[in-house]
């Protein structure tokens, strides 16, 4: 029985949002480069502050182009669906796994101590991981009142 031929990768672009994200790109760097022909008609007329805004105008166009460039380029190069990203790898040959603040931090040592015989052995470290536990408790409910959490 032949199998399901593949998706292109590229398909997404097509997809409803992000023909919605193509759409506001569009109007956006037309909107801006109005903004600086306009600007650069109110210069001429006479208006001196409005020079500078004639070629902001464009590099905030070109800002946006380039971020609208990336946002494509990133998704093309994303993993897909059920590939995990590979972890980073420290220079001693330690997997570092990143946690999220209050979980559980781990190192997991390939074929060496577990973390908390590490954590016994390095004062240094145990030093640093006391640090990083005020420090979260310091931040706990920070922003809640300003709409971040």
């Amino acid at each position: 029985m032949p199998s399901a031929k593949p998706q292109p990768r590229w398909l997404f672009l097509i997809s409803p949002r992000w023909l919605a994200w193509h759409g506001f790109a569009v109007f956006a760097a037309w909107g801006m480069l109005w903004l600086g022909d306009w600007q650069f008609h109110r210069a001429e007329s006479g208006n001196a502050l409005s020079w500078a805004y004639t070629f902001e105008w464009p590099v905030f166009t070109i800002f946006g182009v380039v971020f609208w460039a990336k946002t494509i380029i990133d998704e093309l190069h994303r993993p897909a669906d059920g590939e995990a990203e590979p972890e980073p790898e420290a220079a001693d040959g330690l997997a570092l796994s990143l946690s999220l603040p209050g979980a559980a931090r781990r190192v997991a040592a390939r074929g060496g101590a577990g973390p908390d015989e590490e954590e016994a052995d390095d004062p240094e470290l145990a030093a640093y991981n006391a640090y990083l536990e005020n420090l979260n408790k310091q931040v706990q409910g920070h922003g809640k009142w300003h709409g971040l959490r």
